[in-house]
């Protein structure tokens, strides 16, 4: 199976918490033949939560660690661009070709970039946050957790 990690699992990672046991037991992320991603904002986000937190130097080894595990999508690619378009076109209700049956969606734009990620994978989002929901099954494959 391919997963890709929200950055709020990374942070579940970080803290060990019922989060991580969940993602464990339920995907085996790290097991032979699943390969875990991450989209490189994340990188940039995690870091700039783990400064803000005053992360102990315990806590930022655990971290690159972590990261020395997922492989890291770039966001330096044409397809994936197109994709971002697409699903935040989606989410203003004006997207070309597919229609929606909610109100406009305003999502961050480091979450574009990580539903772009996981459409472009064709893999999982691992996530706890519910600004994705509307994306399950029309872009990607959502197991939203809590």
């Amino acid at each position: 199976m391919i997963y890709l990690f929200d950055t709020n699992i990374l942070v579940h990672y970080i803290r060990e918490s019922s989060v991580m046991a969940i993602v464990e037991d339920n995907f085996a992320p790290f097991d032979e033949g699943n390969r875990t991603w991450i989209s490189a904002v994340s990188i940039g986000e995690i870091r700039s939560f783990a400064m803000q937190s005053k992360w102990s130097p315990k806590r930022i080894n655990r971290l690159e660690e972590l990261l020395s595990q997922l492989l890291i999508s770039e966001v330096n690619i044409e397809e994936l661009h197109h994709r971002y378009a697409e699903i935040d076109a989606f989410g203003q209700g004006k997207h070309p070709a597919l229609t929606s049956d909610f109100s406009a969606r305003n999502m961050g734009k480091n979450d574009l970039w990580i539903a772009a990620t996981a459409s472009l994978l064709e893999g999982t989002l691992l996530t706890t946050d519910s600004d994705f929901n509307h994306l399950d099954g029309v872009f990607l494959k959502l197991k939203r957790l809590s």
